[in-house]
């Protein structure tokens, strides 16, 4: 599944060369995936320097010339959204984890098609003189930010082996190296994501019922999504704040602080978010927020980005109103996805008075095209959209068929916390 070819050697390093192994091998797919583990057998090619001296640092190569399992028979994948790492033992005269890592590059693979994978490389930095073998261990193939994960059952036989020997001034072999060993960190391993920081609670305005700014707080809602691929869960934070504009109030709501990269291509105005926030208290029925569509292309790798969704909600009852976050609907690439809240929670509360045409008693739009709610949960989350603040990168849209592959159509992660309810 993985590639790999060529190798970059230290000064002197002499020609480089290669060896295939067979092992039998699990795969693990993501869980939200649904998917069996998947018993194969991978076959690698490994290309190294055939001799060296101590003090090189040697480039290995990595190639899958057979992947253990195919494509699953759930979605196409496009072109350059498949990235290998892995991890090459050093045994023998040396002993180190070689991280190995391949660029996202693919061709575009069908359902049920086999799986190819770039060549992954890595370097080792030679210490002691003797023989280093090289073995291949564990990898992951990451698709749309999830990994499936593989793992030999079996022994393996080493896949090629480097002659090291002494260079000048170097210790004969059994001499402690007064360096230390030295083998690159495994940098295939996954890394932390950027640390995500809260900003800090605004609050609303305070002061003799004469505020105009209300700040809502964050609420993590727990979702029961459908999507083209599949039913998936995913629990988001979402926060609705809101400004008074004379007997009404400009809703704006957020998802915070979710991290993705895009897993491929995405063209300009082809993602759309819409939500339904539902009112509850005196006032009863959901308002329709929404946000414009991606206004730039989203080139793969760059991070995904869902802005606040706005929207205008005319109260149509006096007394304590409160808003939470209700279903979600998210257009993409010709799909929809619909995002159904498992549990609400009250984001905000207002102190309202009743409108003309407001939502008051569940009879119908509170100001957007939202319908009647029950009380302080059901039917309406708001869309992502409008500014660039408070952002959602939702966990996958796959670049010309659905969204996501073997994980939640969003992975929501906090952010900031936000304010008490408002007064």
């Amino acid at each position: 599944m993985l590639g790999g070819a060529g190798v970059l050697l230290g000064v002197a390093a002499a020609p480089a060369q290669a060896a295939e192994v067979s092992y039998a091998t699990d795969c693990v797919p993501p869980p939200a995936a649904g998917l069996p583990t998947v018993k194969g057998t991978t076959k690698v090619e490994v290309t190294a320097p055939a001799t060296a001296k101590v003090g090189d640092e040697v480039e290995v190569v990595w190639k899958f010339t057979q992947a253990a399992s195919k494509n699953p028979d759930l979605i196409d994948l496009p072109a350059n959204s498949v990235q290998p790492s892995g991890t090459l033992k050093a045994a023998g005269a040396q002993a180190a984890s070689i991280a190995m890592q391949g660029p996202r590059e693919n061709p575009a693979i069908p359902k049920g098609g086999a799986m190819v994978l770039s060549d992954m490389k890595g370097k080792l930095k030679l210490t002691t003189a003797g023989e280093v073998t090289l073995t291949p261990d564990a990898y992951a193939i990451n698709v749309f930010s999830t990994d499936t994960k593989c793992a030999p059952t079996e022994t393996v036989k080493p896949a090629a082996t480097i002659k090291v020997t002494a260079g000048e001034g170097t210790p004969p072999p059994g001499t402690p190296d007064p360096t230390g060993t030295t083998s690159p960190p495994p940098s295939g391993e996954p890394t932390p994501t950027e640390s995500e920081t809260g900003g800090s609670d605004t609050g609303g305005t305070t002061g003799g019922g004469g505020e105009t700014d209300f700040t809502g707080k964050e609420v993590k809602i727990p979702y029961a999504c459908k999507t083209p691929i599949g039913d998936k869960n995913a629990t988001s934070p979402v926060q609705i704040n809101a400004k008074k504009d004379g007997g009404s109030y400009d809703l704006t709501v957020q998802f915070k602080g979710s991290v993705m990269d895009s897993p491929a291509d995405i063209p300009a105005d082809s993602v759309k978010p819409s939500m339904e926030v539902v009112l509850g208290g005196a006032d009863k029925g959901t308002v329709h927020v929404e946000g414009p569509t991606n206004p730039e292309a989203i080139k793969s790798g760059d991070p995904m980005v869902i802005s606040d969704m706005t929207g205008t909600y005319k109260p149509g009852a006096d007394g304590e109103s409160t808003l939470s976050p209700g279903v979600l609907t998210v257009n993409a690439l010709g799909t929809t996805t619909t995002c159904t809240p498992e549990k609400s929670e009250v984001s905000l509360t207002l102190d309202t008075s009743a409108q003309p045409g407001g939502a008051a008693g569940g009879s119908g739009s509170a100001g957007g095209t939202g319908t009647s709610g029950s009380g302080d949960s059901g039917g309406g989350l708001a869309d992502t959209g409008a500014d660039d603040s408070g952002g959602l990168r939702a966990l996958g849209f796959v670049a010309g068929t659905a969204i996501l592959l073997g994980g939640a159509v969003f992975t929501f992660m906090p952010g900031r916390r936000a304010s008490r309810r408002a007064p």
